[in-house]
């Protein structure tokens, strides 16, 4: 297997991107990835908490680091391209990281 880093949209309607990332994680596990989708682990609740500015950015950076590891990213865009996908991209693109887009293209 290999490692994956997942990206999907958060915020907004929650209970559907929750679900959404269910689907993605579901897809990547079956096709050979083991994936990490640390947006869906850091904000569960007692966590950190997505709309406090500190601890989202806590979470992203915290989610980035996973790159130490992981083979590349799997951008999930089925409901489009959240702040926090966008900001992962860019990053992608700034240091040449691998990067794959599922279910849409890119913005």
């Amino acid at each position: 297997m290999i490692l994956v880093i997942l990206e999907s949209p958060y915020a907004g309607d929650v209970e559907r991107n929750l679900a959404y990332v269910r689907e993605c994680m579901r897809w990547a596990l079956l096709h050979g990835m083991a994936p990490i989708a640390s947006h869906a682990l850091y904000t569960q609740p007692g966590v950190l908490d997505d709309n406090d500015p500190e601890e989202r950015s806590l979470g992203i950076a915290a989610g980035l680091e996973w790159r130490r590891v992981a083979n590349h990213t799997v951008f999930c865009a089925r409901y489009g391209w959240s702040r926090g996908m966008r900001a992962g991209l860019a990053s992608a693109k700034a240091e040449c990281w691998p990067y794959v887009v599922i279910h849409g293209d890119e913005p």
